[in-house]
């Protein structure tokens, strides 16, 4: 296998040209003198060249390293700047931010807030993937996501920024046409209409205060991969849906549709923002980080 350049032995060498000076160059680049020498003698070494001529008054190029150093400062130029520019958007708040969030959620919550995050951050700019498909963050390039759910275990680095909770539901006429399920285990003589991206898709389970569980298949004329796509459906009488309250939380205030089995309750959701592990996160990730925390946070007390 090929080895890679000697980019410290070049860097410094590039440092002692600037300088005239391997002194001068050590107390510069913070090294011990012996450490500076060395990394010329082992350039040197793998050029199989002498890349100075060196008395104890003087300093001197040689032919090879003449034609040597304009390319190791160009090098050393270029690995400052890149570096610098890394820092620059690590402190900074500047770049692209790949964000994937759920696609209803997205639309209704999270897009109406751009505006005002671009505006404090204008050196930012947000790609919104909008999918309520479970997008593999480090797979695929993203630097955060927002899931609604119980997060199951995960290498993803979770952050909790306000509740969501869930209602089954259906609408009046539903209802007096069919009857008003009282007990979870009724649903499985009832029209439900399905969710496919659910963590358990094809069961919903329940518990009450009293501690009891329930778990029950629902079936039905519908299944979707967007919540919202079943509210025509729910609105029409045509099943019993269980739902975010972003998504069915207006039309239960507006006496559309009725919230049933009132004690009892699928698992306690959240919206969580989730980044892959490992290091700080870019300061323009952290910001937006902070921002939708904070405004989740004031829309929960809100509630």
């Amino acid at each position: 296998m090929t080895k890679l350049p000697d980019f410290e032995g070049l860097a410094i060498f590039a440092k002692v040209v600037e300088l005239r000076s391997f002194a001068g160059a050590a107390a510069e680049l913070a090294l011990s003198k012996a450490t500076v020498s060395k990394a010329v003698s082992r350039l040197e070494a793998r050029l199989g060249a002498r890349l100075f001529n060196r008395t104890s008054r003087r300093l001197a190029l040689t032919d090879a390293g003449q034609k040597l150093s304009a390319r190791a400062a160009r090098l050393l130029r270029d690995g400052e700047d890149a570096e610098n520019e890394a820092l620059a958007q690590a402190v900074a708040p500047r770049g692209l931010v790949r964000l994937a969030v759920p696609m209803t959620f997205g639309v209704r919550a999270v897009a109406p807030i751009l505006p005002a995050f671009i505006a404090e951050y204008p050196d930012v700019a947000i790609d919104l993937h909008l999918s309520d498909a479970m997008v593999d963050l480090i797979g695929e390039g993203f630097d955060a996501g927002l899931r609604i759910a119980s997060l199951p275990d995960s290498s993803l680095i979770a952050r909790r920024l306000c509740a969501m909770p869930r209602y089954t539901v259906a609408s009046p006429d539903y209802l007096k046409r069919h009857g008003r399920p009282t007990h979870p285990m009724h649903l499985a003589q009832h029209r439900c209409l399905g969710y496919a991206y659910l963590s358990t898709p094809d069961v919903w389970h329940y518990t009450n205060a009293a501690g009891e569980q329930a778990s029950v298949r629902p079936a039905g004329p519908l299944r979707v991969n967007n919540g919202e796509a079943l509210m025509p459906a729910l609105l029409a009488g045509l099943g019993i849906a269980d739902l975010p309250d972003f998504i069915v939380g207006d039309a239960i205030a507006s006496g559309e549709v009725e919230v049933i089995l009132k004690g009892w309750k699928q698992s306690e959701g959240a919206v969580h923002l989730v980044t892959p592990p490992g290091g700080p996160r870019p300061a323009r990730v952290e910001v937006l980080a902070e921002f939708l925390a904070k405004h989740f946070m004031k829309r929960s007390k809100r509630k």
